[in-house]
């Protein structure tokens, strides 16, 4: 089966063979369809053959609940496999990395406990007024009436000074953590990177740029930044120099990806949907509503996967241990059993927190509140200064089945 069949026509593939896991689908924003038929027809369904080897797929919303409410059936631990469909360790591109994401307790929640201090609600409270300031900088450096890309110049800069701030980056050189950030999920296909090698080598360089910093604040007075942190902790101070790198890259593509696709994403909405956007333009009110449904919306982690610690049943289907179980997030959150409506973008949802983006359980997002602040304060900003900010071409997505993201947004704003 070619791959313009696996795109054009998932109805026709036989289920047994039908693999949601290819990149392709999610560049080309297709694979929607082929999540509707499992979930219509198969929402546990066993994909038997695939680049990343057999897998579960878990396709619906309470099913989804299930698997990511139960860390002690179904296991986060890199050694095991990890938290995403390409195993962690062993097999081509492997970092053999380890982080607190890909962790069981005692020790995930050893480590969570380190940095979640960092996004508590009394230190985004100090954090506000800093990200509203830069947003406003941001925002007014852009021309009117002239096409320009937005995610350059807005979303991955917003996201990347408020990751600059939280790691107390060196300000010039902070776009280095979106190019560690991009390079981390990057296969050699989406042209990023032109092999493993390269990708394990910049990471490296990440890592000894870091241990820099690291060296420079362990020999300091603790301060209130995600590296003094780790290295002030007696749980995380004595890091094996891998997990010290792994731990980085969660903490960076997880405070940079996840808001500055949702950023784009957003303004991708309102446009496809008008309606929408002359509801938020009449009454700026429904933005504590509109944020939440971006998320669910556009879902910017597309999954995550546990491996199962024991047999277990899952939607009337028996999962082997050893198992690889994939939760489509994206899936999840059209599931129509759960959210009314889900295939509409609506910004005014009774109940728009009832979503999967974040995750549930021991491995809910720590920073959610810190990205819908993000979110909450870039809209804020716009809606002062723009009466619309149009999409004025096709928007270039991600090749990943992993971050559901944008490489490009052609926008114009209008004063």
């Amino acid at each position: 089966m070619t791959l313009a069949d696996l795109v054009d026509a998932p109805h026709e593939i036989p289920l047994d063979q039908l693999d949601v896991s290819d990149p392709v689908l999610f560049q080309q924003d297709v694979v929607g369809e082929h999540f509707a038929r499992l979930r219509r027809e198969d929402p546990v369904h066993y994909c038997a053959t695939s680049r990343y080897g057999p897998y579960w797929s878990v396709t619906k919303f309470n099913d989804i609940m299930r698997v990511d409410t139960d860390h002690k059936t179904f296991s986060s631990e890199a050694k095991l496999g990890g938290i995403a469909i390409q195993d962690m360790q062993g097999g081509e591109g492997a970092l053999e990395l380890e982080m607190f994401i890909a962790m069981d307790p005692p020790k995930h929640d050893a480590q969570r406990k380190v940095v979640s201090p960092i996004v508590a609600p009394a230190n985004l409270t100090l954090l506000e007024p800093i990200i509203r300031e830069r947003a406003g900088t941001i925002l007014d450096s852009l021309p009117i009436g002239e096409e320009f890309d937005l995610v350059d110049k807005v979303s991955i800069e917003l996201t990347t000074m408020t990751l600059a701030t939280l790691f107390d980056f060196p300000w010039e050189e902070r776009r280095k953590l979106t190019r560690w950030s991009d390079v981390a999920t990057a296969t050699p296909e989406t042209g990023l990177i032109s092999s493993f090698d390269q990708r394990r080598d910049e990471l490296m360089e990440c890592a000894y740029y870091f241990k820099g910093l690291w060296d420079q604040r362990i020999n300091s007075e603790p301060k209130p930044d995600l590296i003094s942190m780790l290295a002030h902790s007696p749980t995380t101070r004595d890091m094996p120099f891998m997990e010290f790198l792994g731990n980085l890259m969660l903490l960076i593509v997880g405070g940079n990806d996840t808001t500055r696709n949702s950023i784009s994403g957003g303004v991708l909405a309102l446009n496809q949907n008008p309606d929408e956007y002359r509801k938020l333009m009449a009454d700026p009110g429904l933005l504590p509503k509109m944020i939440p449904e971006i998320i669910r919306w556009q879902t910017p982690l597309t999954h995550m996967r546990r491996t199962a610690l024991a047999d277990a049943e899952i939607g009337g289907k028996q999962i082997a241990k050893g198992d690889k179980v994939v939760m489509w997030y994206l899936s999840g959150n059209r599931d129509e059993d759960v959210i009314d409506r889900p295939d509409e973008f609506i910004i005014d949802r009774l109940n728009p927190r009832q979503h999967l983006s974040f995750g549930f359980g021991i491995h809910r997002c720590v920073g959610n509140r810190l990205a819908e602040m993000q979110l909450r304060i870039i809209w804020e900003e716009i809606l002062k200064r723009f009466s619309r900010v149009e999409v004025v071409g096709e928007p270039e997505r991600s090749l990943s089945n992993l971050i559901r993201g944008f490489t490009y947004l052609p926008v114009k704003l209008h004063a």
